[in-house]
């Protein structure tokens, strides 16, 4: 088979991806941008992507693919329909990143809701060293414990992050974008108690359009002035102006993002402006990239290839 890999700096140098070359004839690219897509599919089988845009013009140049891998959960860079329409097989990783997506939510809460850029300023810069007290808390935060943490998107991510919530004693409560939530564990309620009520509030949710532009200024006036927002889900579920706006007129307290409308994350966008790291920190789209969640997004790829090959239906999202 011939495999064209058009992303593969997007797992990292630190992870091998040799184990592609099992399967058949391997041709790598480090990156690839919308222009170049067309080019380096032309003569693929299978294709390995992850952000690269695979819509039908590019794929109608493209007669011999049969199997699209995604590096990835999502897949809304493929043109799902034209892709059934070709009879071509569409693939995604599931649960790779669970537990690193987790782990980095707290972490962008904690950054900001204990000010922890200040503390470690202070203590660096010499003052604490030159003052006569044992202690430093000129900058107030609160507990986890006794909060409530709401979630919009209550899949293996957001069950994860609820588990960990409630385990620091925080009453969860969750919206359900699609309706469709199956979850009895934790309350379910409509998206206007969802915003009144969360003293933290963590985005897990796939784009739609249910979900885009859902956090937006009307919404951000519904939360408390208290409220921290964390979006580890897609970027366009939070409208970025309209935070800018919220978090520099202080209708909510703070927020912790990992992803932007657009990424990489434009020079425009206003949110780039606020250098208050108290109320804002900012992260690359990392929530995923622990090393142990990269070594198995490459092996589950290699997993969901090997399936095809024998004729066995594995994370294929268009059947």
């Amino acid at each position: 088979m011939k495999i064209v890999v058009l992303e593969r700096n997007s797992v990292g140098l630190d992870v091998s991806v040799e184990g592609l070359s099992a399967f058949g004839d391997v041709t790598v690219y480090p990156n690839t941008t919308a222009a170049d897509v067309k080019e380096k599919i032309r003569d693929a089988e299978i294709i390995v992507a992850n952000k690269a845009p695979l819509g039908e013009e590019a794929l109608k140049e493209a007669p011999r693919v049969k199997l699209i891998c995604e590096f990835a959960t999502g897949y809304d860079n493929v043109d799902i329909a034209y892709c059934k329409s070709r009879g071509i097989k569409v693939a995604n990783v599931v649960n790779y990143s669970t537990d690193a997506v987790a782990q980095h939510t707290f972490a962008l809460c904690f950054y900001v809701l204990e000010k922890l850029r200040h503390y470690d300023e202070y203590v660096k810069s010499g003052a604490y060293a030159a003052q006569d007290r044992f202690s430093n808390f000129d900058l107030s935060f609160t507990e986890l414990s006794g909060k409530t943490w709401g979630i919009v998107g209550m899949g293996n991510i957001g069950k994860k992050v609820a588990s960990i919530a409630r385990a620091f004693g925080c009453k969860v409560i969750f919206y359900s974008a699609s309706g469709q939530s199956t979850c009895t564990e934790y309350e379910r309620v409509d998206f206007a108690r969802l915003l009144a009520e969360s003293d933290f509030l963590s985005l897990h949710c796939p784009l739609s359009d249910r979900t885009r532009n859902l956090i937006d200024l009307k919404a951000l006036k519904m939360m408390k002035k208290s409220a921290v927002l964390i979006n580890v889900a897609r970027g366009p579920v939070v409208n970025d102006e309209d935070l800018y706006t919220a978090l520099t007129e202080n209708l909510i307290a703070g927020a912790g993002l990992d992803v932007t409308g657009t990424e990489p994350m434009r020079e425009s966008n206003p949110l780039g402006k606020i250098m208050d790291s108290n109320k804002l920190i900012i992260t690359p789209h990392l929530a995923w990239a622990s090393i142990e969640a990269r070594g198995r997004c490459v092996s589950e790829t290699c997993k969901n290839i090997e399936a095809f090959l024998k004729g066995e239906e594995r994370n294929i999202v268009n059947l």
